[in-house]
């Protein structure tokens, strides 16, 4: 047989494998040939006449992967129908990697329901693996591996896998500690048409289901105390919407590099520190609940890498941090046994911080459980790092994982005069700030976190999407003059109108 003809064979055979239904007494149906081993045998391709789509050298574990690339702009799918499903929900995973932002996807399709995607983070050189979720009503699916892309564009897959099952984020949250204090100064809040309405509801509107706030103990401006999280609760809870409540223990900002007494805890021994952390978590939390705003989760410390109420709980006198922050998580389950305990550590890309730390908790019997984590992805690593890291703390610890805090801007210029924390036109390579690099990275964050195994992926918390410019609501709690560092953070533009990147909160 010529070339010319066994090519011909080849490609004949592999149409009908991708659309052969699965055998009745075969098990659940499978992916054929999902690692392209066999070059695109049971896969069939539509693309234009500049994409180059074939099985090339270098996959994640085996010999080969899917390449779809071309010199100038192309469109490109790879797909295959999986047949003789029962009904239900399917998940479709993959490794992938590709160079640019949002244009890439895995896909599940014509499976009865509204077609499922989810994008391609762009990782350059490292794989990530992501999932899509879909619910099958009709007996069969499509897997779709697609590119639609600028000239130069590239992307690759391996490792298809699809089974029953769920891959979705039960947590999409806003931190709104500010914007009590933001309202009071004059803060206006706008949809994205223009028209004024409450920021906790264009936030809800827009898919974000829960709410973060923190607590200090006697801030010296009046805002993030009991009582202000006690009103804004209740305009949580009114929305339908999830609560985290974040304690600080501190008159101000608690975080890695400071974790001061709150003023009168100052003159307080080890066992007296304990019983006013106890006393003040659950005077908090038991007025919640009193009000009929229950705590659902509770942090109890944020970004506690060195331990909190230095110097008697930092973390090189681990158990004597232990017993701080068992005091905590027994006023939390004494207010309610159904709150989640969470323990917040920074730096999500920090794999040998993360298993030092909680390797320290178990061995001094802390309790909690979630695992939060702070992943900033100008600070904490690449993508890749992170995603590594959270699958295996959730693995190593049989915890799920709840992204506490991250953010990313949307521009590099400023609203006040108070220069911006973060200032580079691309804090992160591939996403610029600018709205459409906003909007990706906040995406593909969740992406990752959804596909963490075992559906120990419980969602993230996008940091004060309503702290926008307002004068007198800046950074420093002491200082009404001060101005705000993070405005370009922020999931309002400098017009107050809702900005793209919040459409992620509908994320699977």
């Amino acid at each position: 047989m010529n070339k010319t003809l066994m090519a011909l064979a080849l490609c004949a055979t592999a149409m009908l494998v991708a659309i052969q239904p699965a055998r009745a007494d075969s098990g659940p149906p499978k992916v054929v040939n999902g690692g392209f081993e066999n070059g695109v045998a049971g896969w069939r391709t539509s693309a234009g006449k500049n994409a180059a789509v074939s099985a090339q050298a270098g996959g994640h574990t085996g010999a080969y992967r899917l390449t779809q690339q071309a010199a100038t702009a192309f469109r490109a799918e790879t797909r295959q129908t999986v047949s003789g499903l029962r009904d239900g929900y399917y998940t479709l995973r993959a490794w992938v990697r590709t160079g640019t932002a949002s244009q890439s996807r895995i896909a599940l399709k014509d499976c009865g329901s509204p077609d499922a995607a989810t994008f391609v983070p762009a990782s350059g050189s490292e794989w990530l693996h992501i999932a899509v979720t879909q619910k099958v009503t009709r007996g069969r699916c499509t897997i779709s591996l697609g590119t639609d892309a600028a000239a130069g564009g590239w992307a690759e897959f391996d490792d298809v896998a699809f089974a029953p099952g769920k891959a979705m984020l039960s947590v999409k949250g806003a931190d709104t500690s500010s914007l009590p204090k933001s309202e009071a100064n004059g803060g206006r809040y706008l949809t994205a048409s223009g028209k004024r309405a409450d920021a906790l509801k264009i936030l809800h509107a827009a898919g974000a289901d829960y709410v973060r706030l923190k607590v200090w103990v006697d801030p010296v401006d009046g805002y993030n105390d009991k009582a202000h999280v006690l009103a804004m609760a209740r305009r949580v809870k009114a929305l339908g919407m999830g609560l985290l409540v974040d304690f600080h223990y501190s008159d101000a900002w608690a975080d890695p590099g400071k974790q001061y007494k709150p003023a009168a805890w100052t003159g307080l021994d080890y066992a007296h520190l304990k019983t006013a952390l106890y006393d003040h978590t659950y005077d908090v939390l038991n007025a919640l609940k009193a009000q009929g705003t229950t705590a659902d989760m509770v942090q109890v410390g944020n970004e506690i890498n060195d331990g909190i109420l230095w110097e008697e709980g930092r973390s090189s006198h681990f158990a004597d941090l232990a017993g701080l922050l068992n005091a905590g998580y027994q006023a939390v389950k004494d207010v309610s046994d159904r709150t989640k305990v969470v323990l917040h550590v920074a730096e999500g890309g920090n794999n040998g911080l993360f298993r030092w730390w909680f390797d320290s908790a178990a061995a001094n019997g802390v309790r909690y459980d979630v695992i939060g984590v702070s992943y900033y992805p100008y600070w904490h690593g690449t993508l890749g790092a992170f995603q590594a890291n959270i699958d295996d703390i959730a693995a190593r610890y049989g915890k799920p994982v709840l992204i506490a805090e991250t953010a990313y801007p949307f521009t590099d210029a400023e609203n006040d005069p108070l220069t911006n924390i973060i200032t580079s036109a691309e804090p992160y390579p591939n996403y610029p700030a600018t709205r459409a690099g906003q909007t990706a990275m906040f995406r593909d964050v969740l992406s990752i976190v959804q596909a963490v195994p075992d559906g120990r992926g419980l969602g993230a918390v996008y940091w004060e999407p309503t702290w926008t410019a307002v004068p007198g609501n800046g950074w420093d709690p002491a200082d009404p003059s001060s101005g705000n560092g993070w405005e370009n953070q922020a999931l309002f533009g400098y017009d107050n109108r809702a900005l793209p990147a919040m459409g992620a909160f509908a994320h699977q």
